[in-house]
């Protein structure tokens, strides 16, 4: 059985036939509605103005066959599904972007660290509005995929809407990305350590990582594990970076249709890092796998969470070839994760133990309904199953005010504050001049809230 794919997926081998899955349409009424469809493509083939190329047609019905299913389950043609397999590998050619549908647009769920778009100031939840002067709406995620894809050295060009925000226009060259998934470095008395993707060489690069930091620094005091604007990944390259800082119990649950399908993942002994105090960044681009890990480290009381509110997929999708990948594969939802206390990641995400905001904009965004980039914006996303809800907008506890430098990062500031307290949040200095602090449930003082005006770019 091998784990495969892209923003948090499990491969699964399936037993038996689709046609021994059970469906809410009585099969007869299947078979009259699939004779409909063929009749559809005889028309089209017969009478359209134009000839028609039928597999484009059927390639085209199959993609919105799943996007009326859930934000993440899409048909990949050949091509997309050969992508795919090299970009869990570690290397591709591309703008290094991860993206999802909503609603007829394709949003940006990150940008890879250091990739073309990166480099270009896309951000988590911008539109892909157009490529290449031709409108994008509609366009399913392959589609936009296989136009952002091509030759490295080539140029493709994007325009990005953001809410508040003048369109983005950037021409990106296309690079090879070669995921290092995993960089370290000494911060002081203590290791940086970001994860940018979950592949397979996510394991063995946290393990190197941690120990070039200790050959560096003998006397390291703890970590900084930094997930902010990871979209995901592998589930099992999740697994392994929860495990190296865990010396027992479970990981993460996944749950499918039936009762009885669950599966669980648990740690072995050993945590590399000696139990030295940990702690995790998370924002709204932290989905599925970073949203794994985070929610184990929690759980298990073995990390502090600082950041803002992770993005909330969770759900599994499990990537099946068809014919052995010669007609492409169908990556569709077949289950929903759990953190180890039973709470679930799906449109709620991880809530972090002290909520920090990174700017004065990131603070806006959270604040304000319709700027909440999350999984729960999806119209089509399935629901927690627990009966819970993400928390709605509010005021960030802290955030930096408008006179606070830009050019620092506070988010990772306080998380290295948080390990210098041990992780005891109750011996936390307070926060720095410049920064804007808002205790839950208070209202903040006119002259201390985050600005109302538009938001804009850092």
């Amino acid at each position: 059985m091998r784990k495969l794919l892209l923003v948090g997926c499990a491969a699964l081998v399936l037993g038996g036939s689709a046609a021994a899955v059970s469906s809410q349409t009585p099969r007869n009424e299947t078979f009259r509605m699939l004779e409909l469809f063929g009749d559809v493509v005889g028309i089209l083939e017969q009478a359209y103005v134009v000839p028609v190329d039928n597999k484009k047609l059927i390639e085209a019905a199959l993609a919105g066959m799943m996007t009326a299913l859930d934000p993440h389950s899409n048909y990949l043609p050949p091509s997309n599904y050969n992508e795919l397999r090299e970009r869990t590998e570690g290397q591709y050619s591309g703008v290094g972007l991860t993206i999802s549908a909503d609603g007829g647009m394709v949003k940006v769920i990150s940008p890879m660290d250091d990739s073309p778009a990166a480099k270009a100031g896309v951000q988590a939840g911008d539109v892909i509005s157009s490529i290449e002067g031709q409108n994008a709406a509609g366009l399913t995620v392959s589609q936009v995929s296989e136009k952002l894809r091509g030759a490295v050295g080539t140029s493709v060009k994007v325009t990005f809407l953001r809410d508040g925000s003048d369109p983005l226009e950037v021409v990106l060259t296309r690079e090879v990305i070669k995921v290092q998934s995993v960089t370290g470095r000494v911060e002081g008395d203590f290791g940086y350590l970001r994860v940018s993707t979950f592949n397979e060489n996510t394991g063995r690069e946290l393990n190197e990582a941690i120990a070039k930091i200790k050959a560096e620094k003998p006397g390291v005091k703890g970590y900084v594990l930094d997930l902010r604007n990871n979209g995901g990944g592998l589930l099992n390259a999740a697994i392994d970076v929860s495990d190296a800082f865990l010396e027992r119990g479970e990981i993460v649950s996944q749950r499918g249709r039936k009762p009885e399908q669950i599966q669980r993942y648990s740690a072995k002994p050993g945590d590399i890092t000696g139990g030295l105090p940990l702690v995790v960044l998370v924002n709204y681009g932290s989905a599925s796998a970073s949203e794994i890990v985070a929610g184990a480290l929690k759980d298990h009381q073995r990390a502090t969470v600082v950041g803002l509110t992770s993005f909330g997929k969770g759900s599994v999708q499990t990537v099946i070839p068809l014919r052995q990948g010669q007609d492409g594969a169908l990556s569709i939802t077949t289950a929903r994760y759990y953190t180890p206390s039973g709470a679930s990641i799906q449109k709620i995400g991880i809530e972090p133990d002290l909520e920090v905001a990174r700017s004065e904009a990131e603070a806006r965004i959270v604040s304000r309904s319709s700027f909440i980039y999350s999984e729960a914006a999806y119209a089509t996303a399935l629901d927690a199953s627990i009966g819970a809800e993400r928390k709605g907008p509010h005021t960030p506890r802290e955030a930096p005010g408008d006179k606070f430098d830009k050019e620092k990062d506070y988010q990772l500031e306080r998380a290295l504050d948080v390990l210098r307290a041990g992780g005891d949040l109750t011996k936390l200095p307070k926060a720095p001049e410049g920064i804007v602090v808002t205790e839950p449930g208070s209202t903040p003082k006119p002259d201390a809230a985050p600005a109302a005006d538009e938001p804009k770019e850092e």
